[in-house]
């Protein structure tokens, strides 16, 4: 009697727009440790704000709907303060800790019990700080359009440069997380939401507008934990590519409606830090951000020095850059598919490259940006690493 033999199980790698493609674009050899690896990185400061606003925005806005937290502003000691050691929780049992000076992760009880080293706790430190004004901010106006909230999204493409032997699959998976708001919600809005307003004065939503053949329609929202990028920047344009993918795979869902404009929502214009109001100074001086300041802000920008206290900049200018539209189209979706497929073979071809014996740090390639690296756990044994903090490791 013969026996069969089981044949290799077909996988079909899998890659999310945000964990895959931008920390890919970020520097390849770091996301080739920290997301293919066994190697987590000590202190994920980006990682873990990502997540952690998110999660607040997302718990919040359930907060709103389900115990008729209504009113705002909310108290950030007795409402945000719960929300944020919930989402503290479930970070924490995926092994994702706050950076040292971020988040202050200790409850009243452990204060009681000495293990809190500030004294006058609850402290807030910048995490609390951005949540507080991200749901303070934004919460009133959007929490109401929300039509389904933290949408997965999943869809298959073909394997770009399939090999037939030699490529892991003929097929790859793109998954993404979003917020819907739906037309109805937008229709009963009234005319006081300030994200309302901005959709009535982008020509680009109301052409489209004019032009749809219903009358439903959907606006995706997702979040970044991030200041605004400069205009040209890879980032500006990674965040684009990321909000056309999302809309189409918002079209292959069955229950979905057009989707005319995506919103993203940099939450840490909310409330600058020393760090982003030298990268804003720079890109005053330069022009080479898409959302000026006036002559107030601007004089204030200009003339600040980093030595002395933080300028206080209006509230219209910080919702401004805090919010960006970006209007669906056919070319600049394919383009955007195509520039994640370029993405997805670069990564399938060093994964081969390594099976195939190839060092690590010959099959990924590197981009060294001197805040990146600084920021890398890696930077120690990088042989391209623009910090100065380097070691060579034989």
């Amino acid at each position: 009697m013969s026996l069969s033999v089981r044949s290799k199980p077909y996988i079909i790698p899998e890659y999310s727009l945000t964990g895959d493609l931008l920390a890919y674009l970020t520097c390849p050899l770091q996301y080739r440790y920290q997301n293919k690896g066994t190697l987590p990185p000590s202190m994920p400061i980006q990682l873990w704000f990502g997540d952690f606003i998110h999660g607040v925005m997302e718990e919040a806005y359930l907060k709103w709907k389900d115990n008729e937290w209504k009113e705002f502003p909310w108290d950030w000691e007795t409402q945000i303060r719960q929300i944020e050691l919930e989402i503290h929780k479930r970070m924490e049992s995926r092994g994702l800790q706050p950076p040292v000076n971020l988040f202050c992760p200790f409850t009243e009880e452990d204060e009681h019990q000495g293990l809190c080293p500030d004294t006058h706790h609850p402290h807030k430190l910048v995490a609390s700080i951005r949540a507080e004004a991200s749901i303070n901010t934004w919460g009133p106006h959007l929490f109401p359009l929300v039509n389904d909230s933290e949408v997965r999204l999943k869809g298959i493409r073909d394997m770009p440069h399939y090999q037939e032997g030699i490529s892991r699959s003929n097929y790859y998976g793109v998954t993404g997380i979003i917020d819907v708001l739906s037309s109805v919600k937008l229709e009963e809005a009234t005319d006081k939401n300030l994200i309302i307003k901005y959709l009535q004065r982008d020509p680009a939503f109301q052409e489209k507008l004019s032009n749809l053949d219903s009358d439903k329609y959907e606006v995706i929202v997702d979040y970044k934990g991030m200041k605004r990028p400069s205009v040209g920047s890879p980032s500006w344009d990674h965040h684009y590519w990321q909000v056309q993918t999302y809309a189409w795979l918002r079209s292959l869902q069955p229950d979905s409606n057009p989707v005319l404009i995506g919103i993203l929502f940099y939450l840490n214009e909310l409330s600058l830090f020393r760090e982003d109001l030298k990268e804003l100074k720079r890109e005053v001086k330069e022009e080479s951000t898409d959302i000026m300041p006036d002559s107030g802000d601007r004089k204030s920008i200009l003339k600040w020095n980093p030595k002395h206290r933080m300028p206080l900049l209006s509230e219209s200018f910080r919702h401004l850059r805090s919010i960006r539209m970006m209007p669906m189209d056919k070319i600049s979706l394919e383009k955007s598919l195509q520039e994640f497929d370029n993405v997805v073979a670069d990564i399938e071809g060093s994964i081969i490259n390594e099976v195939d014996g190839q060092v690590i740090q010959s099959s990924w390639k590197t981009n060294p940006d001197k805040r990146t690296c600084d920021a890398c756990d890696y930077k120690t044994f990088c042989k391209n690493s623009a910090s100065t903090k380097k070691l060579t490791v034989p």
